[in-house]
């Protein structure tokens, strides 16, 4: 065969081209292209030395020899899992636990006190409507005292500043000093907005006492219930207090 039928025979011949992959097969995978056949032989070798690998790892050994993963791995659905180890605690470690639940508690609880208490002196005991919730009492001796008994003579103050129980100044006063405070009904209308926010957090603060101290009593009883005395519920724990339980009694040595 002369050159030139050569140069002409491989002129006539056309290209090679890559085949594309169709869209009803892209989920089986891509199409295998010219010289993949190499991919492919390495990851056969590769995969058959892994198994030889185990193989030989299987055959050295011991067959006495024991690791927990025997124990604590299970197959589920043909997979391998290790179980989670619970956690073991002792009956003491446990009460050490409460008890500091308590203590913790009991801080909060005691520092939610003294706040309250902080803000009652403020506020001197008043509710939002500037009247107490108590009675004030006077004694005398006779029932005619009882009739002809004025408050305002005995108070030593005006007729208007009777019902009043905070800032009630005497007579006396009145006249030796000027009248101080605010006159203006919307400052007055301000004050007494702020006065009930006052109050509103401080019924805030005593439910938030009480919620605490339940909380302290139901984790004691809690405790409680972790001595093995005999006992006997007598009451369901509520809302607003923990169970009670009757305890056989025990003579403590």
């Amino acid at each position: 065969m002369s050159a030139a039928f050569r140069k002409a025979a491989k002129a006539r011949q056309r290209p090679h081209r890559e085949r594309a992959q169709p869209a009803a097969r892209t989920k089986l995978g891509l199409l295998e292209k010219k010289k993949d056949y190499r991919l492919r032989a390495h990851d056969y070798h590769k995969k058959q030395n892994a198994l030889w690998a185990l193989q030989k790892k299987a055959l050295d050994k011991n067959p006495d020899e024991f690791y927990f993963k025997m124990i604590r791995a299970e197959v589920k659905d043909g997979v391998h899992v290790i179980k989670q180890p619970k956690d073991e605690i002792t009956p003491e470690q446990v009460k050490l636990m409460r008890t500091q639940d308590i203590k913790y508690v009991e801080m909060k609880r005691v520092a939610e006190a003294k706040k309250i208490e902080r803000l009652k002196g403020e506020l001197h005991l008043l509710d939002a409507a500037g009247s107490g919730p108590g009675r004030h009492l006077f004694f005398v001796d006779t029932e005619r005292e009882v009739q002809e008994f004025d408050i305002a003579a005995h108070l030593d103050t005006v007729p208007e500043l009777v019902d009043r129980v905070y800032n009630r100044p005497t007579i006396a006063t009145l006249q030796r000093e000027p009248v101080k405070g605010p006159a203006d009904p919307a400052h007055l209308k301000k004050l007494a907005q702020q006065r009930k926010n006052q109050y509103d957090l401080l019924r805030q603060r005593i439910e938030r006492e009480k919620a605490m101290f339940v909380i302290s009593q139901k984790i004691q009883t809690r405790k409680d219930l972790l001595d093995k005395t005999h006992k006997v519920k007598v009451k369901k724990e509520t809302t607003t207090g923990p169970a009670i339980y009757k305890f056989k009694f025990q003579r403590k040595r």
